[in-house]
């Protein structure tokens, strides 16, 4: 089979009548790339898990300046009226900004960086770019969670991408205590693709991207990958990352303490697995959401 026919071919079939769990046929970590910052151990332990974590990736004076782009963002009168700003539907306060990589320059810089964009080719075993970009807030009190969900799902049903060959990072610009809303995640359970019930509306990211209805696993499916893998959480102090496989089944509950939550998160695809008409959708979402252009992202000079 060619190169042409598997990005055409749907190895993963969802949004049908029927939920499955089906084998994921798809390396972890990719070959082709040998160097950069990830160790041995890393890697390895991303392989087993579907992720791992880098402590420290952020200086406390680098999370510092990330954290005043991010009220200077959120402030902004032109940002927020922006379609690519998504408000929290019950206190109208900012819950993501997409394609920020691209809005702020500080971030852009931070995307093209050695220590972000070298591991991400480690992973992937090939030239990056970034598919997708946001900041996120989880106020204090108000914050909403996202329920279970693998983000491959989507992209391959709704964006047209053919293979579990991305990458994620979770910049913590706050303090990820267990208690705050923090992300969960099953570990292993991104060796299995769990196959979804519903088909896809007519833009249906508008609505997803502040309650997800439709991509969501079974209950059934939930149970059973929890009771086989576990469950972990993402917790560290401000400028900890996290890096979590695609297909990583993952999710996070409400934050009612008074303790906010924010990360940068930065999605990173492989320049040969670029995206494909949708697999289970009528037309795909929009290049802020998911990026259809495939230029690998050229590196920058770090700056602590």
């Amino acid at each position: 089979m060619t190169v042409a026919d598997l990005s055409t071919t749907d190895r993963y079939p969802t949004r049908g009548s029927d939920p499955a769990q089906l084998d994921r046929t798809d390396p972890t970590v990719w070959p082709g790339v040998s160097t950069g910052p990830a160790g041995r151990e890393e890697l390895a332990a991303h392989d087993a898990k579907g992720f791992h974590v880098v402590e420290g990736l952020l200086s406390p004076a680098e999370v510092q300046s990330y954290w005043q782009e991010l009220e200077r963002l959120t402030n902004d009168e032109e940002v927020r009226a922006d379609e690519r700003t998504i408000i929290e539907r019950s206190s109208n306060e900012v819950r993501s900004i997409f394609e920020v990589h691209e809005i702020s320059e500080l971030i852009g810089a931070l995307a093209r960086e050695p220590r972000v964009l070298d591991r991400a080719r480690q992973i992937l075993g090939s030239d990056v770019y970034v598919h997708q970009s946001r900041i996120n807030f989880m106020p204090g009190y108000r914050g909403t969670g996202f329920y279970w969900h693998s983000d491959f799902e989507t992209w391959h049903a709704e964006d047209g991408m053919p293979a579990m060959r991305a990458v994620s990072i979770s910049i913590a610009l706050t303090d990820n205590y267990p208690f705050n809303g923090g992300l969960m995640l099953m570990p292993g359970a991104h060796r299995t693709f769990v196959s979804c019930v519903g088909e896809t509306p007519e833009e249906n990211y508008k609505s997803s991207l502040k309650q997800q209805r439709v991509g969501v696993p079974a209950e059934d499916d939930i149970t059973k990958l929890a009771y086989e893998h576990g469950i972990e959480q993402f917790t560290g102090q401000a400028g900890s990352a996290l890096w979590f496989d695609s297909n990583s089944m993952h999710g996070s509950g409400n934050n009612i303490t008074p303790y906010p939550r924010s990360n940068i998160f930065i999605v990173f695809n492989s320049v040969e697995n670029a995206l494909v008409a949708p697999f289970a959708a009528k037309s795909p979402r929009p290049h802020h959401v998911a990026a259809r252009t495939s230029a690998p992202l050229p590196r920058s000079s770090p700056e602590r």
